[in-house]
């Protein structure tokens, strides 16, 4: 058989973006404002059904893929600006806003996951792939380019989708996978621009006209609690014990998955900031939810696992309240309750959304007390550690430094407009952020030098012993060259 082949193969038809009616504008600027709408409502919706993901692997790459959404947003908007006449905050059919609806208000979040990583995300790369396929090679690249970045991104995230799906298998509810399905139908499935009907004031983000309740708590399969309390030791030995402060660093940014969950709810409820705001608290969270991964990473590195440490909430004070209720309501006993408290927690709504005065306190608090808080402390460590010839801790430190300081200047940067919007006077923050951190400071100390006077030291008790124990590990697995001679340094900071 020849290798030649018999006739040439046919070229796809050319889809021209030039119309009679048309000025400076090609028809794909509005097409391309459809898709972004879409990919902001993908981001929206991982953001409102995130929380429900337990696993700690997949939790990190429900985080990942709100960064990697974020930039999906970014491309396409950047694409729109370059065109003449080309607004990324245009106006778009409210007929999207529908669409993303339905995928929002699905009856569980398997139902959600369903709706944004099979049915929307297939729907999504099947539009995309056919403008690249038939526009013009030349002289549109630039937007079959940045396609072929996102369905790179997107085809990563169906990857995910696929293994997530073989390992927790579940068929999608027939009556929500018809609403879905015929939804994006009946907008042509995204081939199209979508015209804004007379007397359409135009989609408004995906779920702020709904009712959808978020999850109230972040799902978890992790113990809630240590085997037994090793942190109170740690807190009074940490100013001058290099050993303890290594243990505290890496199990504290272990603890700094929390954040990332809680930072899903910025998002969703901050549907009224401006887009740039969602971009940078996207990359926020991601930092946040890859310290996590560090720390966890670094703890395994130690011999120390979820099993001795548990993964205690930010929150936990309002889980053991909402726990204890349900094993007073149903006379079960607390041990109980606490060892299978998934079964308690995972099903909870939240009745509530963060109002704009709260979205002010959690930026300030996170950006101007807690980050700005620590910087002393982590160069302290940074220096120690390198100086110990433990490099991988360092290592882990400094870039929690870096994205850090980054994450300051969010908050330096936003703040304004959040106290605008909450009606704050934001004259003097700079100037509260250091008296809060001098309080939390003071009461740290204070609850430090109590804790001092009353810990137990003794071989055979059992919170002693099982410090002791973690330390020793952490001492087997990498020795510090300047255990014995490190020098004092400043106390935690709260």
């Amino acid at each position: 058989m020849s290798p030649v082949a018999a006739a040439p193969v046919a070229t796809p038809p050319r889809r021209v973006v030039v119309t009679p009616e048309s000025k400076q504008k090609p028809t794909i600027v509005d097409l391309l404002n459809d898709w972004q709408y879409l990919e902001k409502a993908t981001h929206r919706l991982i953001c409102g059904w995130g929380r429900a993901v337990a696993p700690w692997a997949d939790k990190s790459v429900i985080h990942r893929h709100v960064w990697d959404q974020a930039e999906c947003v970014r491309r396409l908007r950047e694409r729109v600006a370059q065109f003449p006449g080309g607004k990324p905050d245009a106006p778009v059919s409210s007929r999207l806003e529908h669409i993303a609806n339905t995928v929002l208000l699905a009856p569980n979040h398997n139902d959600a996951l369903d709706g944004i990583y099979e049915i929307l995300l297939k729907a999504l790369l099947t539009a995309y792939g056919e403008y690249s396929t038939h526009a013009h090679p030349v002289h549109d690249a630039p937007t079959v380019a940045l396609l072929h970045e996102i369905n790179q991104i997107k085809s990563q995230e169906f990857l995910w989708y696929r293994d997530y799906r073989r390992r927790h298998p579940h068929p999608t509810t027939a009556a929500y996978r018809e609403a879905v399905e015929r939804a994006i139908a009946e907008c042509g499935g995204f081939h199209a621009a979508l015209p804004i009907a007379a007397g359409d004031a135009g989609a408004q983000p995906a779920g702020a006209r709904t009712d959808f309740k978020y999850p109230r708590f972040g799902a978890r399969d992790t113990p809630m609690w240590p085997q037994h309390d090793f942190m109170e030791y740690v807190r009074v030995d940490f100013p001058t014990s290099i050993e303890a402060r290594r243990l505290f660093w890496a199990y504290g940014y272990m603890m700094e998955k929390n954040l990332p969950d809680d930072q899903l709810l910025w998002i969703y409820d901050g549907h009224y900031l401006p887009w740039e705001w969602h971009h940078d608290i996207s990359r926020h969270l991601w930092d946040e939810s890859r310290h996590g991964d560090s720390g966890y990473s670094r703890m395994r590195d130690f011999g120390i696992d979820f099993s001795d440490t548990g993964f205690p909430g930010y929150d936990q004070a309002t889980r053991v309240t909402v726990l204890e209720a349900i094993a007073k309501e149903r006379g079960l006993p607390l041990e109980q309750v606490y060892r299978d408290y998934p079964k308690y927690l995972d099903g909870l709504r939240s009745d509530t959304h963060i109002t704009r005065a709260q979205m002010y306190e959690h930026v300030f608090m996170i950006g101007l007390v807690a980050e700005t808080g620590h910087f002393i402390v982590k160069q302290e460590g940074y220096q120690d550690f390198k100086e110990g010839h433990d490099l991988e801790s360092a290592e882990m430190m400094l870039f929690d430094i870096i994205d850090e300081t980054a994450h300051v200047q969010y908050a330096h940067k936003w703040l304004p407009l959040l106290a605008e919007f909450a009606g704050i006077d934001n004259t003097n923050y700079r100037e509260r952020g250091a008296q809060v951190r001098a309080e939390y400071q003071k009461k740290h100390d204070d609850v430090s030098a109590e804790l001092a006077r009353k810990l137990i030291r003794k071989p055979g008790h059992a919170p002693y012993d099982f410090y002791q124990d973690l330390l020793g590990r952490i001492r087997r697995a990498k020795p510090l060259a300047n255990a014995t001679t490190c020098g004092p340094r400043s106390p935690k900071p709260m």
